[in-house]
């Protein structure tokens, strides 16, 4: 009896093993707005950079979709946008102009979230998951290989989005 019990562990356990896992890559990001991204996150991963407006960045590592893609799959992305120069600058010489200067940047921060839809990638290769920040602060992702730019990469809108007056919501 006690033989069939570790037959059937070991079966079992041989089993798990041979499901396909996902392909873990990273994090990336491009910044189609004027803010700058100061952090973002999927799922709580982070994506470790902060971008510059009109940039791309990110390397946060290790971000896998699930091996088979499934209808309703999204995602949750949290990031914070924030003032992307640094005009008005007093340099550090004076501590109360840098610091009023610095709440009045921070002042500008904002915090964001949405639940954002992933794309089927059924029959393709994933590398990750590269998330496009649009104006009106929306989101898009990919887990295309290719890179932005890129024929085959499958969103192509300009990177020098302008803001709209008004954003549809």
């Amino acid at each position: 009896m006690k033989i069939r019990h570790y037959l059937v562990v070991l079966t079992l356990l041989l089993a798990s093993c041979s499901q396909p896992t996902a392909k873990a890559g990273t994090i990336e990001a491009i910044n189609h707005t004027k803010w700058a991204i100061n952090h973002f996150s999927v799922d709580g991963q982070s994506g470790i950079d902060i971008i510059g407006p009109y940039q791309g960045g990110g390397g946060g590592c290790c971000y896998g979709v699930p091996p088979k893609w499934r209808p309703g799959m999204t995602v949750k992305i949290d990031w914070e946008t924030g003032v992307g120069d640094m005009d008005g600058f007093p340099g550090f010489g004076d501590d109360a102009k840098y610091l009023a200067w610095e709440k009045k940047m921070k002042a500008q921060n904002k915090q964001h979230s949405t639940v954002v839809p992933v794309p089927d990638y059924t029959g393709q290769k994933t590398c990750g998951i590269t998330l496009h920040f649009m104006p009106c602060d929306e989101v898009k992702v990919t887990t295309s290989c290719a890179n932005y730019g890129h024929p085959e990469h499958p969103i192509k809108e300009p990177l020098k989005m302008p803001e709209p007056k008004v954003c549809p919501k």
